[in-house]
């Protein structure tokens, strides 16, 4: 029988995002709790929520494996913390208000048994922009290409589900808008009003995708990016969510991102934005969920 996946990873439209993620201990109590959790989410009409768990849980539900998040000390001076955490909720919609509802049946459920240690809301911001101007995700898989980097395939161990990465990062806007275009435009190594990619022979090699798009033996490792911007005034930036078959994937475009990949060079635009956590996740298919909360 074909695993499947679940399904807000793929599902399309949305304009509102919120990510929890939870600090918790495997029990039996904690497990009811999810699945009164799940409940609530499948019964709702205008929002959706991926569950997924860190390493601790998943071996502890279903013996599965996964590595945590380690911190990254870079080239340059660059970091990024771990925060690794056990369980996260990616919950999203068309409607602000639906989220919301849908968030408090989930917090509701999971209050008594987990700690809630991140809650970050988000939007969509300029026809799916990041906030530094640029389009976000423009070379993101699409359709049948959007499921083969994102889900383990069939034949293999968690198949139908995926590996994901999060990574809260605070921007520094006013420093990044001080820039005149062109030099924003060879940070990210793409045209700011279209997203035209730079032809090879002027992109800089530290621009942002040629840092985070890379490829083993001829072939790219694509990953499935879902990331949001959030944050108001006084701090703000993306929360960086991507889901992908392998977790492979992940440590290698990080370690070529933060220059530690071999040729010290780093991606020029984490001169401008901060990673303040990073956990890795593992967001099994509806059966196996199923399976890990009887």
């Amino acid at each position: 029988m074909t695993a499947t996946p679940q399904s807000g990873i793929f599902a399309e439209g949305s304009q509102f995002y919120l990510a929890l993620e939870y600090s918790c201990s495997a029990s039996p109590q904690l497990k009811a709790a999810i699945q009164a959790a799940r409940t609530a989410a499948l019964a709702a009409s205008d929002a959706h929520a991926v569950f997924a768990f860190g390493n601790t849980l998943l071996r502890a539900f279903s013996g599965g494996k996964l590595n945590d998040f380690t911190p990254i000390a870079g080239a340059s001076g660059l970091t990024a913390p771990a925060t690794q955490r056990d369980l996260l909720i990616w919950v999203h919609g068309p409607r602000a208000d639906a989220n919301f509802d849908l968030a408090q049946a989930i917090h509701g459920a999971l209050e008594s048994h987990a700690e809630l240690m991140l809650e970050t809301p988000g939007f969509n911001y300029h026809e799916n922009r990041d906030m530094t101007g640029f389009i976000d995700g423009t070379a993101n898989p699409q359709q049948e290409e959007a499921l083969e980097a994102a889900l383990i395939p069939e034949g293999r161990e968690g198949a139908g589900g995926a590996y994901m990465i999060s990574m809260q990062y605070v921007h520094n806007l006013s420093a990044f808008n001080k820039l005149a275009v062109p030099d924003q435009e060879n940070i990210i190594g793409r045209s700011k009003p279209d997203s035209v990619e730079m032809q090879p022979d002027r992109k800089p090699k530290d621009a942002h995708i040629a840092r985070a798009e890379i490829s083993e033996d001829g072939v790219e490792l694509k990953i499935y990016r879902r990331s949001f911007p959030y944050g108001g005034v006084r701090q703000h930036g993306l929360y960086f969510l991507a889901f992908a078959c392998d977790q492979h994937r992940f440590d290698a475009i990080l370690k070529n991102m933060y220059g530690v990949s071999g040729d010290r060079l780093h991606d020029r635009l984490l001169d401008f934005t901060q990673a303040v956590t990073g956990s890795y996740w593992f967001a099994p298919s509806q059966e196996t969920l199923n399976n890990m909360l009887r």
